[in-house]
């Protein structure tokens, strides 16, 4: 526990600027939800190379149960938020990296019969606090369906 929060501490600590709540992604009308900086922790990640990032992913009540209880398929109302940054090397420790600029925040939204044509989610991608292009937006679940459409479209396993 004393785990998550730290990473949620320093998650918050590094988004910056606050972003503005009404702004809603393209084809899906996904926006960010209110209050999303306090939700727990699911779990931290490191991307590679191209993008170079340092992740957490944080999720509502919903998530969380459904997570604690090992609930595939997600249920209707699960909301999950990426928060990403590059990684810069730590100046007080070598080997470790810290984040750096923010680079975007995600949402996924399960709503069955709204989503229903994309697995029964909703995407948004937000930079700087305003939504992607469509053109990104089209990508969402693509990859998704592609790579994790056994595990109800979600990559994020919940962290231990």
């Amino acid at each position: 526990m004393k785990l998550r929060t730290l990473l949620t501490c320093c998650a918050l600590a590094a988004s910056g600027a606050a972003l503005a709540d009404s702004a809603v992604s393209p084809i899906y009308g996904v926006s960010l939800p209110d209050g999303y900086r306090h939700w727990e922790l699911i779990a931290p990640a490191v991307e590679a190379a191209p993008l170079n990032e340092l992740r957490t992913v944080l999720g509502n009540d919903k998530a969380i149960q459904a997570y604690q209880s090992g609930q595939v398929p997600f249920p209707d109302g699960t909301v999950l938020v990426k928060l990403a940054w590059k990684h810069v090397p730590s100046p007080e420790f070598d080997p470790a990296s810290i984040p750096g600029a923010a680079t975007t925040v995600q949402v996924m939204v399960k709503d069955a019969k709204r989503y229903a044509a994309t697995g029964g989610w909703g995407f948004g991608r937000f930079i700087n606090g305003k939504p992607a292009d469509e053109a990104q937006h089209q990508t969402c679940f693509a990859c998704h369906q592609a790579k994790v459409q056994n595990h109800d479209y979600v990559f994020t396993r919940f962290a231990p």
